[in-house]
């Protein structure tokens, strides 16, 4: 084991490109050197002599893994770095250290850092390949895994159910990383869910092939249970690639609420994007690009989803793997079974060339009985259907709001006539996309305000007028389906850093009063205004949602456990648990 004393210097090649003067430079190196002169790098040849050295680690420090075949060997990285000096685990040779044979990672701590692991042809009997955590009450926290590899690492039995990262605590995350080739039970990454909104983020990662398992549990990334789904969530999963993800129908499987997906590329997958479990997640920026599978898009089954501005392309799924399916549900639903399908808002979609682009009702049986209600289907296009229909009714919902639809079809051949133009969309293929013509009758011809639809797929700004579909028809160079060289290890050299989460948490938005079992929420600093809020119980029943302009009241009836929540246009968040008793 070597101990070095040296400057630790984070990725300064950002800060040359930025300064125009050799005196500016020298003056930052200068402050770096004296801030991080302190930093200890450690080498090491073994998961013992990382163990031995756990207890010396300081903020800032290092500890390089040598290079060669590490086999069998179980690393337990843990310690307490900080915010401005996280402690880091990496390699000594980039790309020169691999683990193989039953070796294992688990991070412990606060603000560590894993950055350039590769495990390869290995296998695990249980557990998972990386965990982050120590044990059930010792979780991480503020923790990154980064420019990591996991391939092949598969057991001779496919049924043997183990993961191959467990993520476990609050603001972790894993980036730039690439997985592909698990061929056994059990989802690559899951996020598990405590009391507390994780705020995990997953992002710019490669999810490569994973062959088909033939049951249940082989999803890709898996975020909560269904003994969990109705806990407050707020995972972030961005800018990935899934390609080939063929474990079974749920590439994603959402079993929580609060969660954002946005701006990945699903491409040729035999499954879906699923909102299996929880409530009030959102969809949109994403690319879905079919190939010669059953692709799928995305499947809605919960209260107050948003999906919009997606771009479905070539998809060939159909029923539950449609482009969009919204699912019948069961009365009485136990955790495990299908929710009804609430206030779901499906807006500014594009669809083109697929099977079967909406089903609405799928499912429907004995048990599923309960058509979709209240929900929104605005402003989606769809063209060049292969299928026999672009609408597909299962099941006849209940109050749906139709309007501003723009479908190439026959009225005559569609069962729903308000609220759908039946039109030539004129969508002509530019820069990877079906996009409006000049002449489209979809150009500012939208109806309804939608708030929540700012900007197009490419990140564009909408004008008030606002165009159907997800892209307003101009052209943007620099945003297209994300590519392989675009995501996984080290793609990041030229990107700059995203941030932890979508929201940032905060405490002095909204103050908390009760008085016996009524609560008063008033705005505590109007700079957050506007601030919209939303009381539900911990079975995600909704009771009570509008604007906090100054101050509000609810009215607890009886004991029991409820959420508020509080969200700032500006992208900040603020909730409660409310915890209800006698106040006799």
């Amino acid at each position: 084991m070597n101990r070095i004393t040296e400057m630790k210097m984070v990725n300064p090649w950002r800060l040359t490109t930025c300064l125009a003067s050799t005196h500016v430079w020298l003056l930052v190196v200068g402050f770096f050197f004296f801030i991080n002169a302190g930093a200890t790098n450690y080498l090491v040849n073994s998961a013992s002599e990382l163990n031995n050295i756990t207890s010396q680690l300081l903020p800032g420090d290092t500890v390089k893994l040598s290079a060669g075949t590490w086999q069998n060997e179980e690393l337990l990285f843990t310690g307490q770095g900080t915010k401005a000096s996280p402690i880091v685990l990496t390699t000594d040779i980039k790309g020169q250290t691999l683990l193989t044979g039953a070796s294992q990672l688990v991070i412990f701590g606060e603000y560590l850092i894993v950055d350039g692991l590769r495990f390869e042809n290995g296998y695990r009997e249980d557990d998972a390949v990386i965990e982050f955590r120590k044990s059930s009450s010792e979780l991480s926290n503020n923790c990154r895994l980064t420019n990591t590899t996991i391939i092949n690492y598969n057991p001779s039995d496919k049924d043997t159910d183990y993961k191959w990262v467990s993520v476990y605590g609050g603001y972790n995350r894993v980036d730039h990383c690439h997985f592909e080739g698990k061929a056994h039970s059990g989802t690559t990454l899951v996020v598990w869910i405590t009391d507390e909104p994780n705020y995990t983020q997953i992002d710019h990662n490669y999810f490569g092939a994973r062959p088909a398992l033939g049951y249940n549990g082989g999803e890709t990334i898996r975020i909560g249970t269904s003994t969990n789904s109705m806990k407050e969530s707020r995972a972030v999963v961005e800018y990935n690639l899934f390609e080939a993800c063929d474990g079974e129908i749920e590439i994603i499987s959402n079993k929580s609420c609060f969660n954002t997906y946005r701006y990945n590329t699903f491409r040729n997958n035999d499954g879906c994007l699923t909102l299996r479990h929880g409530n009030d997640c959102e969809v949109y920026g994403n690319y879905f690009i079919g190939g010669d599978k059953s692709s799928g898009g995305v499947r809605i089954i919960g209260e107050r989803h948003k999906v919009y501005n997606n771009y479905f392309e070539n998809l060939q799924g159909d029923d539950y793997r449609s482009v969009i399916c919204l699912m019948n549900g069961v009365p009485n639903s136990p955790l495990n079974r299908y929710f009804r399908v609430k206030n779901a808002v499906v807006a500014f979609n594009t669809i083109v060339n697929c099977k079967m682009p909406l089903a609405i009702g799928a499912g429907k049986d004995d048990e599923k009985t309960l058509a979709p209600i209240d929900c929104i289907i605005a402003n989606n296009v769809m063209d060049k259907t292969t299928g026999d229909a672009n609408i597909t009714l299962e099941d006849e919902p209940v109050d749906m709001l139709w309007e501003g639809n723009v479908v190439n079809a026959n009225a005559n051949d569609e069962p729903v006539s308000s609220g759908v133009n039946y039109q030539d969309p004129l969508l002509e293929y530019q820069a990877n996309m079906w996009r409006p013509a000049s002449v489209s009758p979809l150009l500012n011809n939208a109806s309804g305000q939608y708030e929540c639809v700012t900007l197009d797929i490419e990140q564009e700004e909408r004008s008030a007028s606002k165009t159907i579909g997800c892209d307003n028809g101009n052209i943007y160079a620099g945003w297209q389906p994300l590519s392989q060289d675009e995501v996984g290890p080290y793609s990041s050299e030229s990107e700059e850093e995203t941030g932890i989460a979508a929201f940032e948490q905060v405490d002095d938005m909204v103050d908390v009063q009760r008085v016996k079992g009524r609560y008063w929420f008033r705005i505590n600093n109007h700079q957050y205004l506007p601030v919209s809020y939303l009381i539900s119980d911990m079975n995600g029943k909704l009771l009570k949602q509008g604007l906090l302009q100054n101050e509000i009241s609810f009215l607890a009836n009886g004991m029991g456990l409820y959420l508020a929540v509080f969200q700032s246009s500006g992208r900040y968040i603020q909730s409660h648990k409310l915890l209800t008793a006698n106040f006799n």
